[in-house]
């Protein structure tokens, strides 16, 4: 049984998806007519992406697997299709594959509006480009707007407020040419190490410095934070080295959930230096401590 899609994207009967795609791809950038000037490149432009719609969709490759070139009455798709002159790919797919119940109209054809140009979606995911920046962390838990330079595309990036190591920003059309297309930018965000900061997840940890009366007694102190400053904070009595005191939504957004983590302020204490101490207080420290 003679299946001319398979001859057109130069590919064998047992070829797997994978081999169909990068047959195609290579195919379609060879004979994309923004390319390929040459009589009669459109046409096999459109033979290409016939092939290709058909043999990458597991049900119409099994329909197609089954028939042949037999649904093109006996001839192969190419001479079919110039036989019905101006007729439209889809439309002769409809007229063929109706009659089997292997086109669906509702869902506008097996081209759809990619069709007759470069639109198909595994073209352009190869028209992308990778990158990889280094925001800070107030950048991170802020937001911000970045200036890039990639290939010379100089664009600013939006930040949003809150987001994760590890991200991914899509920039729209910032990514490699080809004819009239345009791919996009997908840049992984790294967050750079801050002093005196760790990231736990979507909360981040804070060290603050606090005074060994505060650490006793308690009370209220003013600190530097990257999202707000100062913040007032109530310090409990009794707190113990490296203890915690959390303060609600100031961390970073989990992106599937959307909760907001929380900033942990761990305490550190700081003695007192001898020298600094009145001999009566020295007296009663070694006393009772």
């Amino acid at each position: 049984m003679s299946k001319s899609l398979y001859q057109t994207l130069n590919v064998s009967e047992s070829a797997s998806l994978d081999e169909i795609k990068k047959a195609y791809r290579k195919l379609a950038r060879q004979y994309h007519p923004d390319i390929n000037k040459s009589p009669g490149a459109e046409d096999k432009f459109k033979e290409i992406n016939a092939a290709y719609e058909i043999l990458s969709d597991p049900k119409k490759k099994a329909e197609y697997d089954r028939y042949g070139d037999s649904v093109f009455s006996g001839q192969s798709f190419q001479d079919f299709s110039r036989s019905h002159g101006s007729a439209g790919f889809d439309d002769l797919l409809n007229e063929i594959f109706g009659k089997k119940g292997g086109y669906n109209n509702s869902e506008g054809g097996w081209f759809g509006s990619s069709f007759f140009g470069f639109g198909n979606n595994d073209v352009k995911s190869d028209l992308d480009i990778h990158a990889n920046i280094t925001i800070s962390l107030k950048s991170a838990l802020n937001g911000d707007t970045v200036s890039l330079n990639l290939h010379n595309d100089y664009f600013n990036l939006k930040i949003p407020r809150g987001i994760t190591d590890g991200s991914k920003l899509r920039a729209k059309g910032k990514g490699k040419r080809f004819g009239n297309s345009r791919g996009d930018a997908i840049i992984t965000l790294s967050i750079a190490k801050e002093k005196g900061f760790e990231i736990d997840d979507i909360n981040v940890i804070q060290d603050v410095d606090i005074p060994l009366k505060l650490m006793i007694f308690g009370g209220k102190l003013d600190i530097e934070t990257i999202q707000k400053s100062p913040l007032s904070i109530k310090i409990p009595a009794n707190m113990q080295n490296g203890q915690k005191v959390r303060i609600e939504n100031m961390g970073f957004v989990d992106k599937n959930t959307g909760k907001t983590g929380d900033l942990l302020l761990r305490l550190n204490v700081v003695l007192p230096k001898q020298s600094e101490l009145s001999p009566q207080l020295k007296e009663i420290m070694e006393r009772e401590l």
